[in-house]
Order: C-alpha cells, then structure tokens, then sequence
C-alpha cells in the first residue's frame, strides 16, 4: 500500500475538522452570552442534585447498574456481526462465541451472586 491510496481518507478527516471547527467558532460567535449562577447551576427535575432538598448524594447501586448494563450492552452488540458472518466462519467461530457467551454468563451470574441487581428503596 502506497501513502497516496490513504489520501482520500486523509481528505474525509480534515474535512471533517475543518467543518467541526467552523461550527464551533460560528456558534460561538452567534450565541447570546449571558451567564449568571442560577443559569450555571445543575439541573435535575428542578431540584439541586447534590442538594438536601434530592435527597443527598446518589447511591453507589446506581452507578454499579449503570455500568453493568453498559458492559452487558457493549458485549451483546458483538453478537450482531457474529451471527451475519456464522456461515462463513465455520465451526471455529461457533465454538469461539459459546465460549464468549459463557464468560458473560459467568460475569452475570457474578454480579448477580454479588447482589448487584438487587435495588433497595
């Protein structure tokens, strides 16, 4: 491979930089700039999410939940590209995806045994 086949792509992102940054700097031009603490400050159905009034901080369950359903989330999407190629890949694909499922399903169990999915009121 030549540097010259990898030109078009070359062209595609600094097009894409260029039109990113005069997006940015229009923007910025155009926009009314009037900040004050009220506008500034964290929005959560109305109420100060880190305030007395939300009940004090977030529970670490929900950021444990969130980040298992990203993980689970991320995993399942390899199963898309996995079952439009099964044919071609033959039965070393096949095996290679039982295995990959099984260690999700030990993953899941895990956080399951550990009380991750629990949600206490």
């Amino acid at each position: 491979m030549t540097a010259t086949e990898f030109l078009p792509v070359l062209v595609m992102a600094a097009g894409i930089i260029l039109v990113a940054a005069a997006t940015l700097s229009v923007s910025s031009l155009l926009r009314p700039s009037n900040p004050y603490a009220v506008k500034n400050m964290p929005y959560e159905c109305g109420m100060d999410p880190a305030g007395e009034a939300a009940g004090g901080r977030f529970r670490v369950q929900f950021f444990v939940l969130a980040i298992l359903l990203v993980v689970f989330d991320v995993e399942t999407m390899f199963l898309f590209p996995w079952a439009v190629v099964l044919k071609e890949i033959g039965l070393v694909g096949y095996v290679e995806m039982v295995v990959f499922m099984l260690l999700l399903l030990v993953g899941f169990a895990y956080a399951w045994l550990k009380g991750a999915l629990e949600w206490e009121v």
